[in-house]
């Protein structure tokens, strides 16, 4: 993709709207809803790297109520022309065809590689990526199994969407969330991640959520890990004009 002069691409995560309650998340939901409309104006693309919805999951013919701002601005933006690309995090792991059926965006499930301007990009929510948290790798592995899936659509809305609203805010080994603190660059698992795959390609850019924590981290002079942050704390974001990408932060 190449970035024409004035255009910008947008990445941002971990919006976790719906938590911790409906009526709290609407202020933040207000307030990215306000964002989106704003960079709509020179966006050459948005990327919107995972947790977007603290809990998603995708019946035949349901979805889970509420973020209609969130949803009807994507869809506003999505059918202006501008490309927006949707990577699922470990609290919508369970997203399927409805954003790309009704909006028009492709949902991805693993890491993916872009290039912008001749810049090598390696972009995705971050989760289960690196050594360690092997606790939550093995639940992964159950909540994508497509029999799991399977069986828990028997459960009716009703029950099966409140059911996991509250297993994914208490528990931290099926949200797969970590603490909100650095822990080092030897013991941050996405920037170990970020250097292994330095030994068999080249990327500019490595641009992840899930921490939680906005970080830009040089890894070998020559390429950058960025985590995008959240928009529960920091409000940030990252933004590449086609030469550097550089992590901004609102203030609300």
């Amino acid at each position: 993709m190449n970035i024409p002069e004035g255009k910008k691409v947008y990445f941002s995560s971990d919006n976790h709207l719906g938590a911790p309650t409906m009526e709290e998340s609407r202020k933040r939901e207000a307030i990215f809803v306000q964002w989106l409309d704003r960079i709509k104006e020179d966006a050459a693309a948005i990327f919107l790297l995972g947790d977007l919805f603290d809990f998603w999951f995708e019946y035949k013919h349901v979805v889970p109520k509420g973020f209609v701002r969130t949803l009807g601005k994507l869809a506003e933006i999505r059918d202006s022309g501008i490309p927006v690309y949707f990577f699922v995090g470990n609290h919508d792991l369970w997203m399927n065809d409805y954003f790309e059926e009704e909006l028009n965006i492709p949902v991805y499930h693993k890491p993916k590689e872009f290039q912008f301007n001749n810049k090598n990009f390696l972009i995705g929510h971050g989760d289960g990526l690196g050594p360690g948290d092997k606790g939550y790798k093995r639940m992964k592995k159950v909540f994508t199994n497509p029999l799991s899936q399977w069986l828990y659509r028997w459960l009716h809305p009703d029950l099966g969407v409140p059911l996991a609203q509250y297993f994914s805010v208490k528990n931290k080994m099926i949200s797969g969330d970590e603490d909100q603190e650095f822990l080092g660059e030897d013991n941050e698992w996405l920037i170990q991640y970020c250097r292994r795959k330095l030994e068999s390609k080249h990327y500019d850019y490595f641009l992840f959520g899930h921490r939680h924590l906005p970080l830009e981290i040089d890894l070998n002079g020559k390429s950058m890990y960025v985590n995008t942050g959240d928009w529960i704390s920091h409000y940030t974001f990252a933004e590449f004009d086609g030469k550097e990408l550089k992590l901004k932060k609102l203030n609300p």
